[in-house]
């Protein structure tokens, strides 16, 4: 489980903290300034259509005021009288140049066409006669042919004073809609321009892809306080568009464009400006946050110090206490109590000590005593004279027994109160100290009807002190035997090569582990249901295992039977501990013994 630092929830949460608050800062400052853009685009937007609505005010009245000079002209007049079409077309073209417009038209008072003249080539004579019918019938001012849009105006022209009304015919005079008018207004307004004669894009001052792109929408056509977002291409525009011609006549339409793109790109720096302002202060406020929260948890570290310390039994580590606040007093309670428990500790570890050796002189002298008193009984018996040699020959086993029962229980306590230095190991495979505690426990008259099972899986050889394993062995066997119902069941025992480690598995099919001792059943003087037990079997054993770096460990244990397993690792000679003295070559026999079954 990851442990969290009091210093790093404190970091984490002023970095999440921070973080979080500039985030919506950002968010905020770039919503409002996005907003703010927008009305600027829409204030852009209205300024170019009204700048261009009073351009072209200024326009028509400029050219409706040049036709009337022109439809003034004694020469314009006295070449409508001549009513000769050929010479009408041919003559007015000095009156063409003077006016400077791109498109010059005369017609006669019946309607007819009788000259036409254009700076571009495209308007045909027929196209243009319907365009006047138009003007004439509809009042429109907008003359539309072959991709040429152009605004015209209309003046007619009399013979006498305007107030006769005696028609001789008309002027027309019109100026083309190009890409250089698209050009200026593009510059007056500051903005993409596009004109439009129905759906038909007539010129533009945005690139070919883009015109392609925008042809194939449709915008919506109204007054220019309406606004819409486009996207050409990888740039969006803001877009309004403005109704040229009027009431019922064409729809000829001005699309204003305004880059949102171009306009919102200085919010990119702010943003970039903004976020590393946003993650310098996370930077200075964690390092203030660290600061302050170290100031505040350093008293906790060392107090923390202090319970490590205490947790594995080091009771002189002493805290470093400083100030007056609370954790101060807190660390000084804890130097209080643990002061309050080494002295508990060691009047435990005394009043322990004590009952140990009470516990143990107490068994000790009960199995001394209940041997020496079978020892004198017999000696005893020995000494009358009317005893048959086999009487004297049980006396003198019984003797040897509760000898041997006596030189058990010492060589117990002797293996007890050594430690690992004593240890002399030489190589060798552990399956020679399982057989021969196999045959040891085998040897005892009570265990014949036991069956005992050796099953070996690899060489399981090593650096081990075979001697003393042989009598952890012989514990472990023995324990197993004397759980068995009736002396009567099954011990198996396996030897395991699991790569850097020999696993030893002891199963038995007895009664199992009783609850009163399961939880203590490696200490010392600790036996249940054994006339003869000294409780140290199963300590001696796990001593033993120690020593060699090993582990012990009941690993399963119910009514149907116990497992006991062995960890002992792989030593090399040098951390073995081996002297040359004390090294021995494997023999083929332990070798032998690989993967093979045995039965006792």
């Amino acid at each position: 489980m990851v442990k969290v630092r009091l210093r790093t929830k404190f970091l984490l949460s002023m970095v999440l903290i921070s973080g979080g608050l500039t985030s919506l800062s950002l968010l905020f400052v770039r919503q409002t300034l996005r907003l703010r853009v927008t009305q600027e685009i829409f204030s852009q937007l209205r300024n170019s259509v009204t700048t261009f609505q009073s351009f072209q005010r200024e326009r028509e009245i400029i050219v409706s005021h040049v036709a009337d000079l022109l439809a003034d002209e004694p020469s314009v007049r006295a070449l409508m009288t001549t009513q000769d079409e050929a010479t009408i077309q041919d003559a007015s073209a000095r009156s063409w140049r003077l006016a400077g417009s791109d498109l010059f038209a005369l017609a006669d008072r019946s309607g007819r066409v009788v000259a036409l003249h254009t700076k571009t080539p495209g308007l045909t004579r027929e196209s243009a006669q319907s365009s006047f019918s138009s003007t004439l019938e509809r009042h429109q001012q907008w003359w539309f042919d072959s991709q040429h849009l152009y605004q015209v105006f209309l003046k007619p022209i009399y013979f006498g004073p305007d107030a006769d009304e005696r028609l001789f015919g008309f002027l027309v005079l019109g100026y083309q809609i190009d890409d250089r008018v698209a050009s200026q207004i593009s510059r007056i307004a500051n903005s993409k321009v596009v004109f439009y004669y129905g759906n038909t894009v007539v010129t533009s001052t945005l690139g070919p892809a883009m015109e392609a792109e925008l042809a194939a929408k449709k915008l919506d056509s109204g007054n220019f306080s309406q606004f819409e977002s486009v996207q050409l291409g990888a740039e969006r525009f803001l877009e309004t568009t403005l109704n040229l011609a009027t009431e019922g006549g064409p729809n000829v339409r001005l699309t204003v464009l305004k880059s949102y793109d171009e306009a919102t790109a200085f919010l990119e720096k702010l943003n970039r400006l903004l976020l590393g302002l946003g993650l310098l202060a996370v930077v200075i406020g964690s390092a203030l946050v660290f600061f302050i929260s170290y100031t505040f948890t350093r008293p906790l570290s060392s107090l923390l110090a202090g319970v490590a310390a205490l947790e594995k039994g080091d009771f002189t580590y002493r805290l470093d206490v400083q100030g007056e606040d609370e954790v101060a007093e807190l660390a000084r309670a804890f130097d209080r109590m643990r002061e309050s428990l080494f002295r508990t500790q060691q009047n435990l570890i005394e009043s322990e000590r004590l009952a140990t050796i009470g516990r143990m002189a107490s068994s000790i002298s009960h199995d001394l005593r209940h041997s020496l008193a079978a020892i004198v009984a017999n000696a005893e018996f020995l000494c009358e004279s009317h005893l048959s040699s086999t009487q004297r020959e049980e006396l003198y086993q019984e003797i040897q027994l509760a000898v041997g029962r006596m030189t058990e229980l010492i060589d117990s306590l002797l293996e007890f109160s050594r430690t690992r230095s004593s240890l002399r190991p030489t190589y060798g495979s552990l399956r020679t100290p399982v057989d021969n505690a196999v045959q040891a426990v085998r040897s005892h008259p009570e265990f014949h009807k036991a069956r005992v099972k050796v099953l070996q899986s690899g060489s399981a050889e090593g650096w081990f002190d075979h001697r003393k394993l042989e009598r952890a062995f012989f514990n472990l066997v023995l324990n197993a035997c004397e759980s068995l119902p009736d002396r009567c069941g099954e011990v198996d025992i396996d030897l395991r090569d699991s790569g850097g480690t020999v696993e030893i598995r002891i199963r038995d099919n007895g009664r199992g582990i009783p609850a009163a001792i399961r939880n203590t059943l490696f200490e010392p003087f600790v036996s249940q249901g054994k006339e003869n037990g000294t409780g140290l079997g199963l300590t001696v054993a796990q001593r033993i295992v120690q020593d060699h770096r090993g582990e012990l460990v009941v690993e399963r244990s119910s009514q149907e039977g116990t497992v006991f397993r062995v960890t002992l690792p792989y030593p090399t000679p040098l951390s073995a501990n081996v002297t040359s003295a004390d090294t021995v070559e494997p023999s083929s026999a332990a070798g032998a013994h690989a993967d093979s079954t045995r039965t006792a």
